[in-house]
């Protein structure tokens, strides 16, 4: 068994007996990963510890690899990033809980992927520093943005005539398609603008009402639905929802 230095975010943490914690993290090297982190319940200091081990969290890492173990182990753990406000703004915190659970339905094997790494790291960053308009449209652009790394995502060919988006096709049509999963005007054309950002930023130029927020959102959790099998319902959207009225 190997150690290796890496980078990873944290997306779920299971008690484990009386003292210890499975963490589950995506991490940079080896994707999805399960690490068995014992006596971090037993003490002060050892809950000092385990704070570190909190949903969205991103850390340097230096863990023992072994490819023909589910369960793997870490030497060394400590902060790479310093949030200001995801662990302690409401908000923001509803938004990254929302994040970590569209990757983890979405992360099911332990596939390394660095470029996916690279960008949800990014976006926790960005998170944490964006103004409230911004962080009010966030989770409907990495919902957009995300998918694009596992092989479908919408196509930008929106335009005056073809005003409907077919949630299963991923395409701007001219006709009503047959089937119920679509999107009409206006949010097939707020769709296209969301899909024209690329940085963060620039989401404080689209302006969006709660209700408008809610319909994509759950029209964004169709379309994962539609694309991956057994990827059933968003438990944090509620709660999203609710914040972000």
């Amino acid at each position: 068994m190997t150690l290796h230095k890496t980078k990873g975010i944290v997306l779920r943490v299971v008690k484990y007996g009386e003292t210890s914690v499975i963490v589950t993290i995506f991490t940079e090297l080896f994707g999805v990963q399960s690490y068995m982190v014992n006596g971090v319940r037993t003490s002060k200091k050892g809950a000092a510890k385990a704070n570190l081990f909190q949903p969205g969290a991103i850390l340097d890492l230096v863990a023992y690899h072994n490819e023909l173990h589910h369960l793997q182990r870490l030497r060394e753990y400590r902060w790479s990033v310093l949030y200001q406000h995801i662990f302690f703004d409401v908000i923001k915190n509803s938004v990254a809980l929302f994040m970590v659970e569209l990757l983890s339905k979405m992360l099911k094997q332990p596939e390394t992927n660095t470029e996916l790494f690279y960008f949800a790291e990014d976006a926790f960053m960005h998170l944490d520093a964006a103004g409230d308009q911004v962080v009010a449209n966030y989770p409907l652009f990495f919902a957009l943005h995300l998918s694009s790394f596992f092989g479908f995502r919408f196509s930008d060919r929106y335009t005056e005539t073809a005003t409907y988006l077919d949630l299963k096709e991923g395409e701007f049509l001219q006709d009503h398609p047959v089937h119920p999963y679509f999107l009409g005007y206006p949010y097939s054309f707020i769709t296209s603008q969301l899909l024209k950002v690329m940085q963060p930023h620039e989401l404080d130029q689209i302006k969006l009402n709660k209700d408008q927020r809610r319909i994509l959102l759950q029209a964004y959790q169709t379309f994962y639905a539609l694309h991956i099998q057994d990827f059933g319902v968003m438990k944090t959207l509620p709660v999203l929802q609710e914040v972000l009225s």
